[in-house]
């Protein structure tokens, strides 16, 4: 797995832009880190669906996904991957608001019952709202959620405010690593 670790953070740090941005979370930032540019890569997306599905399988996970739009390219791979591999995973993707039409669900894949032990995913994390969002609608429906993953965790709040609600955030790299 180190192999994939290594090329995984070439691929993050060749995405690293610097200036002046404002994110999701509402935060200033000098760094800009868009994980799609290298999730939606045939090689982002196989190097992060294997070291993911490492933690998956070391915590014998039954179900994976997290908030569109920056786990849906992960939670493919990583269906793809389990398949290969003879594991027995669902995967879904959380909208952020409910359709309001046809089945009106918020949250899309295989049905997840209260047994599942479910890690969200996320390609980068800064205050952790998208996940703790995300963790908010699960919860809604009777799921429980312990575990958060994500690739790159900006170390700007997201593991402290993800643990107030009972959460353990794991994360592949943190945004020191790539600088």
């Amino acid at each position: 797995m180190q192999k994939q670790k290594e090329e995984l953070m070439k691929l993050l740090q060749k995405s690293l832009t610097k200036g002046d941005f404002i994110l999701t979370s509402g935060k200033r930032s000098g760094y800009y880190l868009n994980g799609r540019n290298v999730t939606l890569t045939p090689e982002g997306a196989y190097h992060s669906a294997q070291l993911i599905f490492e933690v998956i399988k070391k915590e014998k996970a039954t179900a994976v996904g997290g908030p569109t739009i920056g786990a849906d390219p992960l939670v493919g791979a990583i269906a793809f991957l389990a398949y290969l591999k003879k594991y027995l995973l669902k995967t879904f993707i959380i909208r952020k608001t409910a359709k309001k039409h046809a089945d009106k669900k918020q949250v899309e894949g295989p049905n997840l019952n209260k047994r599942e032990k479910i890690i969200l995913i996320d390609d980068t994390a800064t205050t952790g709202k998208s996940l703790i969002e995300s963790a908010e609608t699960l919860r809604n429906n009777g799921l429980k959620i312990n575990k958060a993953l994500v690739l790159v965790d900006r170390e700007e709040g997201a593991k402290e405010n993800l643990n107030k609600i009972g959460i353990e955030l794991i994360s592949i790299f943190k945004l020191k690593d790539l600088l």
